[in-house]
């Protein structure tokens, strides 16, 4: 079913509706309408890394690990596999009449706002700080999740629309003062890509306000920007409670009533919350018109026809149960977290080959850590898989594995500091035992998360420095003090400064949050069973380059992102090593009518088979208007055997040559330079590679 038809029926159902029921269709939890057939339908359903919250699940790694495998067809393999499981729960709810919330097929999800800050702690909901690399990696979840068959698989929803990206504690009543050049530039490409080449079904507005307006009640962002200049043809869906927040923290409406009026008048069609039981009460006083209230019931029931869950069936509904957390997923989920798994050091030691070793140490507070391996808006796992355990798994009893947690992720709150120091000795017992040590230290959401979902109340979810935990560092200064080597396993979704241990260290190895099995991956790439291959997708800075940045609440960019900063950082944003020796050879540039083609030699001069990503970044050369330093503008992951040459070719449309005038058009101007290499065009990728990029 097309959309014109899907609106016709939508139409003419809604016609038959008084203006009471189509008002209740307008909230999330929409309810029945039996005279008309109407079944209740609850549209709050997430799939951000799987499908979350609603029961088992295949559980994929965390966003920003997916945007670090810097790879279209995996994220869409990933928004595949959420749609159909999706499906498999749907058509199995559904057969016990159950309808409640995260049993639809309205998922909302991804999320596209820019990591622009390292302190955010909702960033690793995102695929990172660059926007053309969150928008291409976002069409490609977009796509995974709508599919391309008669019927709409399920319906993504683009968020949070826009201009976020913390801090966390202020996000309900916090505004954004920005231009339209910034807007562009870093903040809306992503969002405009998901509506205009990807279709996206749904854009949800955030909680902040731009400019004055909060984002769920601004016409300039809803009416002049989403629908008038890219022509978006779906629903527009409110952030949860949001609406409250117009007259709760904004203050800029008196009651929940102008609050509704407020965020439908402007075109938000759904709510998430309760606001629009206000509906009528807005209605009778004049403040909104039953047209819009219809208007926006007809957006709903469009995407519940395309959906095919009206009564008319799809080809989807023979999908069954057994889907769910099939081989085939698993299999997926394991390729995606060993793509995304970042190699930032290694001193000779990787990988490991456990012929040689006789006993290995296992330490830290993740290396047991379930939290650790899956962030947040996650399902449930038939089956877990800790560091500790994928690397007993892979020795099996061949060698012998030592443990100690040797200390609490972040605080030893509930016990004496005698018992602290226990651990820590426990630590050091284990490593003078071992020939060496997995030493996993980082993060989890409880740390790093949204806003109420973490434990570290001092900053709502957001992080105050960019340091592990101080008994983290000590635990680490304890055990390389020991002189056994150690290799640095990080699981984390944002940039830490580890630099004080990864100097020390043997190796690090950066896991994020790898998903509910991905002990599995952490010994698949410590022993050498596959490459390590991911990128990063945000810079990592030292702590002390915080200083240099704009403050957290200031959404300008200087300093802030590889693009914009003029200094060194820790690890370069497009940085991660691998197990092979792949350089560019050559390269070469085509011009067409509307894009570069740019045509890559590669080559893998190591013993070892790897895959790696090729990377093209543009500076306009001579503009004023160009971002200070060369732009991602072409990736395309490969394999290569060993001692394998193959070309690698990639399109660069002429959009991405433009360059943004403070009226936010982009423009052509300056002269188009490129960059191939396997990493950024800057100097301290070349110092930590060794590889300069070819400049075109």
């Amino acid at each position: 079913m097309n959309r014109n038809e899907a609106r016709q029926k939508a139409e003419a159902l809604v016609e038959k509706m008084t203006v009471v029921e189509a008002a209740s269709q307008l909230r999330y939890d929409a309810p029945a309408i039996e005279h008309l057939g109407v079944p209740a339908y609850n549209w709050w359903n997430e799939a951000l890394h799987g499908v979350a919250r609603g029961g088992v699940a295949t559980s994929f790694p965390q966003a920003i690990a997916m945007a670090a495998t810097f790879d279209r067809d995996q994220v869409q393999k990933m928004g595949d596999v959420s749609a159909t499981e999706g499906r498999a729960k749907y058509n199995a709810s559904t057969a016990l009449d159950d309808r409640d919330i995260y049993k639809g097929l309205t998922f909302w999800t991804p999320n596209i706002n820019i990591f622009r800050d390292p302190r955010w702690g909702r960033g690793h909901e995102t695929y990172g700080e660059d926007p053309f690399l969150t928008a291409e990696l976002g069409k490609s979840c977009i796509r995974g999740l709508q599919g391309d068959g008669e019927t709409m698989k399920s319906a993504a929803c683009a968020k949070h629309f826009a201009v976020h990206s913390g801090p966390e504690g202020l996000r309900h009543s916090f505004n954004v003062d920005i231009d339209r050049r910034s807007m562009e530039e870093t903040y809306l490409p992503a969002f405009q890509a998901a509506v205009q080449e990807a279709h996206v079904e749904a854009v949800m507005g955030a909680y902040n306000a731009v400019n004055g307006a909060p984002c769920n009640g601004s016409k300039e962002l809803l009416q002049g920007i989403l629908r008038g200049e890219w022509g978006f043809e779906g629903h527009v869906v409110s952030d949860c409670w949001a609406i409250n927040d117009f007259h709760e923290f904004h203050k800029v409406t008196d009651t929940p009533a102008e609050s509704t009026a407020m965020a439908l008048n402007a075109g938000c069609d759904l709510n998430c919350g309760c606001s629009y039981r206000c509906l009528i009460t807005a209605l009778m006083q004049g403040m909104v018109k039953e047209a819009d209230i219809r208007r926006a019931a007809v957006r709903l029931f469009t995407t519940r026809y395309l959906l095919g869950i009206m009564g008319e069936g799809s080809e989807y509904d023979s999908i069954p149960f057994e889907a769910v957390e099939c081989p085939a997923h698993l299999a997926a989920a394991r390729e995606a977290a060993q793509r995304s798994c970042v190699l930032l050091d290694n001193k000779g030691i990787l990988p490991l080959d456990k012929t040689r070793l006789k006993t290995v140490g296992v330490i830290g507070p993740n290396a047991n850590s379930r939290e650790a391996l899956v962030g947040n808006y996650h399902g449930t796992s038939s089956r877990y898989i800790t560091v500790l355990e994928g690397i007993q798994d892979e020795l099996g009893e061949d060698v012998r594995v030592l443990y100690a947690q040797g200390c609490h992720l972040f605080k030893d709150t509930t016990e004496p500091l005698a018992q602290a120091g226990d651990r820590i000795s426990e630590a050091v017992q284990v490593a003078n035992h071992s020939d060496v040590t997995v030493l996993v230290l980082g993060l989890d959401a409880t740390l790093e998360g949204e806003q109420g979902d973490t434990g570290n109340a001092d900053a709502s979810g957001d992080k105050l420095g960019l340091l592990l935990p101080e008994c983290q560092r000590k635990l680490a200064d304890a055990v390389l003090a020991t002189g056994k080597p150690v290799i640095l396993c990080l699981m984390a979704g944002s940039a830490i400064d580890v630099s004080e241990i990864s100097d020390r260290a043997a190796a690090t190895v950066l896991l994020w949050y790898p998903g509910a099995r991905g002990g599995r991956t952490a010994a698949d790439i410590l022993f050498g069973n596959v490459s390590p291959s991911g990128k990063l997708p945000v810079t990592f800075y030292h702590n002390g380059d915080l200083e240099k940045m704009p403050a957290f609440t200031d959404y300008s960019m200087e300093n802030r992102t590889y693009k914009f900063m003029d200094f060194a950082p820790l690890y370069p944003f497009g940085y991660g090593l691998t197990y092979g020796d792949v350089n560019v050879l050559s390269a070469q540039r085509r011009e067409e009518a509307d894009r570069v083609i740019i045509t890559a030699q590669v080559e893998n001069r190591a013993a070892r088979a790897t895959e790696d990503v090729l990377q093209v970044y543009v500076q306009n050369e001579g503009s004023p208007l160009a971002p200070r330093n060369p732009r991602l503008c072409g990736f395309q992951r490969f394999a290569c055997a060993p001692g394998e040459q193959k070309t690698v070719e990639i399109s660069v449309p002429a959009a991405q040559l433009r360059v943004v005038d403070e009226t936010g058009s982009r423009i052509s101007d300056g002269t188009p330079v490129f960059y191939v290499g396997l990493g950024q065009p800057d100097a301290r990728t070349e110092e930590l590679t060794g590889k300069k990029s070819i400049k075109l």
